[in-house]
């Protein structure tokens, strides 16, 4: 008998991981998630969109629409941003594996950290302003991008814990 067919390549494996982190952010609208591996295919570190460490997620706005102090934008650290700030080593020469294009400021925290291939799913905000500066700057400073079509789709429905 041989092998299985049908495996999830490396890249669907990884943005899967991606996907099971963005279950952990608490953003009503947009869930984010993001995984930072190695050459060896070693899990560096994981991170999804949510509010810094110390600051109360019942105390802030989640809004997108208002004041910039009235909506999310002014404090929700990103998913990129947070798995390159949660890392224990450095994440040179890594890939980083993301469910939305990273945005300009994202972008500018891959580049500096060293991260070399930028693995995407959807690129929804592809004609804002943001994405295509974040696109020419990877590609001036040669961070290969990629997008992958064939995901898994993780449908979490939560046991109720009886033990309580």
């Amino acid at each position: 008998m041989g092998k299985r067919e049908g495996t999830l390549t490396w890249d669907e494996y990884f943005m899967g991981l991606a996907h099971l982190s963005a279950l952990r952010s608490k953003d009503p609208s947009t869930q984010v998630g993001a995984a930072i591996v190695d050459e060896n295919h070693r899990v560096v570190s994981v991170g999804y969109n949510g509010f810094p460490k110390g600051c109360d997620d019942d105390e802030y706005p989640w809004d997108r629409e208002g004041g910039v102090l009235d909506t999310k934008y002014a404090f929700v650290v990103h998913a990129e941003l947070n798995a390159i700030l949660n890392s224990p080593r450095s994440v040179q020469g890594c890939t980083i594996y993301v469910s939305l294009f990273p945005c300009n400021e994202c972008a500018k925290a891959i580049i500096q950290s060293g991260i070399k291939r930028v693995v995407y799913e959807s690129d929804k905000y592809a004609k804002t302003e943001g994405v295509l500066a974040s696109k020419r700057m990877f590609k001036s400073a040669g961070v290969e991008l990629v997008r992958i079509e064939n995901t898994i789709d993780l449908k979490v429905n939560k046991i109720p814990n009886t033990n309580e």
